[in-house]
């Protein structure tokens, strides 16, 4: 049992990596884990599941952080708190522009707040953004792994089932993709001086001229080509991780 765990997540508060995966699924997180060298559970409470491990000599920590923003937001400021200071978000989300295929991966340089928690923290004013270094990092990893991916802005929404009000607020502003966590992620780093950046594999076609229910039968997460596009991004997520670590060697 960790001693002296944090109070939320029951994450070890020191000894972590100060590199991090986040990812939302407990499953995910042993899924990414399984991929490490020395990979070790340290917590598992709730939706918060964590694992340290080495990825090609690169001590890493992935961890869970469940569904929706305002739980999220605690697993990142508790790993902050234990001294992780780079992050990387690899999620699913819904295509929100033709062109953007099942199984892509979409990597985000930046998030509309509408994440039902950091409007609680800061001015609507205030920007969600990736650090350019993480998205050139993602890029670059994305590139060698031959994963289809595209770069753009994506739309962080509380609310995932559909309700009375239309996906249509954004209509014409070329986001890419709809999610649930990422602009808590982007507030929380660039509070905190950290280094954040996300990646997210498509599974469903969330713009409403995009879903023929027709030809999908309706959404999906569980198709062979989104738990393809879900094992290549583990390893860019992971890859990502490791190039930054050697760009900030090099730096020293």
């Amino acid at each position: 049992m960790t001693q002296n765990p944090a109070p939320i997540t029951r994450i070890p508060r020191t000894g972590l990596p100060p590199r991090a995966v986040v990812v939302g699924d407990p499953a995910r997180a042993a899924a990414v884990a399984a991929l490490l060298d020395g990979a070790e559970e340290v917590s598992y409470h709730r939706e918060y599941r964590a694992f340290t491990g080495s990825w090609k000599g690169v001590p890493v920590v992935v961890a869970s952080h469940g569904v929706g923003a305002p739980g999220a937001i605690l697993l990142f400021q508790e790993l902050a708190d234990a001294g992780v200071d780079t992050f990387l978000r690899f999620g699913t989300a819904g295509a929100m522009r033709p062109g953007i295929r099942d199984g892509d991966l979409v990597i985000a340089e930046a998030a509309v707040r509408d994440d039902g928690v950091t409007q609680q923290l800061l001015p609507p004013e205030y920007p969600a953004v990736a650090a350019p270094e993480a998205v050139l990092a993602l890029q670059r990893a994305a590139r060698e792994q031959g994963a289809a991916h595209h770069r753009g802005f994506v739309w962080t929404r509380a609310a995932f089932q559909p309700g009375l009000i239309p996906l249509t607020s954004y209509d014409g502003a070329g986001l890419a993709a709809i999610e649930m966590e990422l602009s808590a992620l982007y507030v929380t780093a660039s509070l905190r001086g950290l280094t954040a950046g996300g990646v997210l594999v498509i599974d469903g076609a969330n713009a409403d001229e995009l879903v023929d229910e027709a030809a999908t039968g309706g959404y999906d997460p569980h198709r062979e080509i989104v738990a393809a596009g879900v094992e290549r991004g583990g390893v860019v997520a992971l890859e990502a991780l490791r190039l930054l670590a050697e760009a900030s060697e090099t730096a020293l």
